[in-house]
């Protein structure tokens, strides 16, 4: 006798399977709720986009099977999908108005309606960073922010974090949106080095607001449809910085000992351009352009940004990790030096080069790229070169003014080749440039110099400083803008 299966309707399935769901929710890890909640947000977008084409394809389906009178059945359909979604509309909006507020506490509807959509997340976050103190004051005072902690948000501490990479670095395999305003390679805080690989691609703030409404799915704000903000009187409480900060200009105190903190240290003496040069290479970078933030990376660094020694040790490390330890092992011939010895790497190099006095040979290490200088402004990518014994760099030309301007202000030499000119030298040769000081004193801007590599072979090269105005020459003979100020005050 063949056995009877037992069928289940699909009302009692749906029961058996919230069951479980409790069941799964209650007693799985954390990581795997998060993973079927992520699960389902994406599914359900899938498919409340294909459930209404669905509905329209049988729809019409059905329609055209008919022999007659399909057109008036589907005026009829119409009419009472609208009746009864109105009547629904109806309903819901008398028994909320009407008896809701009978059993519920005076508040609870507002809170209510704010968290309405909080629950367990998937695998997305959203970090907020306000931009100053008096700015999430105001977001504490108007509320806005205690309507996003209840949302799931984080905040931030006020800095400008996201802008030269220390805020969040993205998940391994994830997508991040995120509202900053450069993207430069590894702007991020991600670190190549460690096989850490990301693209950066910018969204507006109010496509990431419907991202994160939409679960982390990716949505622009074309496509959500949301009230206009009430327009606000903004508020600037000044007295914030007041209270903290002391502000003593015209109030100044000579007298009063500076106290400094534990990761606060002074700036490294910097002496002056000496009357001849013997450059070391560093580092060559072939790459077509060099940005700032290679030379001196975002993220870890910017706790270091009052010690210039501590600060210096990161210079290049995403991009040569050997550039600190050969300039450094450079700085120490430069100490060896101004102390009356001449290591015997030094005594090599005066003989092929017929220097007949190290003494007036002041000894620095030189970087080469190909366009240095791109990206942000930041100082630290030319002063961390200079406390590391940097005296120059040698470039085809500067990527920015500005950063060639930095380069000028610490007291490197901003030397340039004539388009076509090889440099095919490595880490280890040295660049000789004779009569230095009396070149920039007198505005030679063609400046020969004598190269010898690490072989023992020596080559002529040609080196131009162009265009510099009366007051940089000055600053670079004094050696940085520090000690032009301090020599004229």
């Amino acid at each position: 006798m063949e056995k009877k299966k037992i069928r289940i309707g699909l009302i009692p399935k749906l029961i058996i399977a919230i069951i479980l769901g409790i069941l799964f929710g209650s007693f799985m890890p954390e990581w795997f709720n998060r993973v079927v909640v992520t699960f389902s947000s994406i599914f359900s977008t899938f498919l409340s986009f294909v459930i209404p084409l669905m509905i329209v394809a049988y729809v019409t389906m059905g329609i055209a099977n008919l022999r007659s009178g399909a057109g008036k059945l589907l005026i009829i359909t119409v009419a009472l999908s609208y009746f009864s979604t109105l009547v629904a509309g109806s309903a819901s909006y008398l028994v909320a108005s009407n008896l809701f507020p009978s059993f519920m506490s005076e508040g609870a509807l507002d809170q209510t309606a704010a968290t309405a959509e909080v629950s367990l997340s998937g695998y997305f976050s959203l970090s907020i960073y306000p931009p100053s103190v008096p700015v999430n004051l105001e977001l504490i005072q108007n509320g806005v922010q205690q309507s996003l902690l209840q949302a799931g948000a984080l905040f931030k501490p006020c800095f400008c974090g996201p802008c030269f990479g220390a805020g969040d670095v993205p998940a391994n395999n994830a997508l991040s949106v995120r509202h900053t305003t450069r993207n430069f390679p590894n702007r991020e805080g991600s670190k190549p080095g460690d096989g850490q690989l990301s693209g950066v691609l910018l969204m507006d703030a109010r496509s990431i607001a419907a991202t994160a409404r939409n679960h982390g799915v990716v949505t622009s704000a074309a496509d959500v449809d949301y009230p206009a903000p009430a327009p606000v009187r903004r508020t600037f409480d000044g007295e914030i910085y007041g209270r903290r900060v002391y502000f003593g200009y015209g109030k100044a105190r000579p007298e009063a000992p500076l106290h400094y903190g534990p990761n606060i240290a002074e700036w490294p003496a910097i002496p002056p351009l000496g009357e001849e040069l013997l450059l070391q290479v560093a580092s060559v970078l072939r790459d077509p352009v060099t940005t700032t933030d290679e030379l001196i990376p975002s993220g870890e660094t910017s706790s270091y940004r009052s010690n210039p020694l501590k600060l210096a040790s990161f210079a290049l490390s995403r991009r040569d990790p050997d550039y600190v330890p050969r300039a450094r092992a450079t700085q120490a011939l430069e100490e060896a030096r101004r102390s009356g010895a001449i290591p015997p790497e030094l005594q090599s190099v005066q003989k092929a080069l017929s220097i007949p006095d190290m003494g007036r040979v002041q000894i620095g290490s030189v970087l080469f790229a190909n366009k240095p200088g791109d990206g942000s402004a930041r100082e630290q990518a030319a002063s961390c070169q200079k406390v590391l014994g940097g005296f120059a760099n040698i470039c085809y030309e500067f990527a920015t003014k500005r950063y060639r301007s930095n380069c000028i202000n610490w007291g490197i030499l901003p030397f340039t080749l004539d388009a076509g000119t090889s440099f095919d030298y490595a880490p280890g040769d040295c660049v000789f440039v004779p009569g230095i000081r009396q070149a920039i004193e007198n505005g030679i801007e063609d400046i020969p110099a004598r190269v010898i590599r690490t072989d023992g072979a020596v080559e002529d090269l040609m080196l131009h400083v162009k265009g510099l105005t009366d007051d940089e020459k000055e600053i670079i003979l004094d050696g940085c803008l520090m000690n032009y100020y301090a020599k004229r005050n």
